[in-house]
């Protein structure tokens, strides 16, 4: 459904965004990127499955480089999941070192940001539930809301 009006997202209490990619820097070894690129399909089915891991949701972006933002509920369930040999991130991490190592065929990498309560501001137009929106809830973007410094409460 796309939401026509300005719209902004709220989630309780404080939460975590991780940007998580894999590029590609030789695309002829697909051997070496096309397992990791499936892995990372095995890995989300397993998280949508299982949302007491306390993954909340994600988006993708593709181009050389895959890109994944994903939405948790906190930074202890994002390292629980990770450290856990019975889930699927640390069997293809390990996988990851095994095929490709420090060969330079495939590059994978992330970043993660702990978001207090709070702290952070959102808005679309003209959008489906994206993001922020789709992890916590949308909502009008009226009144102190209608601009970035008042959702941030500056």
């Amino acid at each position: 459904m796309i939401h026509k009006e300005k719209m902004t997202a709220t989630i309780e209490g404080d939460f975590v965004i991780v940007l998580i990619g894999m590029r590609i820097n030789q695309f002829w070894k697909i051997h070496k990127w096309l397992p990791i690129a499936l892995a990372m399909g095995r890995m989300l089915k397993e998280l949508y499955t299982h949302p007491e891991l306390g993954f909340l949701s994600h988006e993708f972006g593709i181009g050389r480089s895959f890109l994944f933002v994903q939405y948790w509920r906190s930074l202890d369930q994002l390292i629980a999941y990770a450290k856990n040999p019975e889930a699927g991130h640390l069997p293809a991490w390990k996988d990851f070192y095994k095929r490709v190592g420090t060969d330079g065929s495939v590059g994978i990498w992330h970043e993660t940001y702990a978001v207090p309560a709070g702290s952070y501001e959102t808005v679309y137009t003209n959008m489906p539930p994206f993001g922020l929106g789709k992890a916590g809830k949308l909502e009008k973007a009226m009144g102190r809301r209608d601009s970035a410094s008042g959702r941030l409460h500056h």
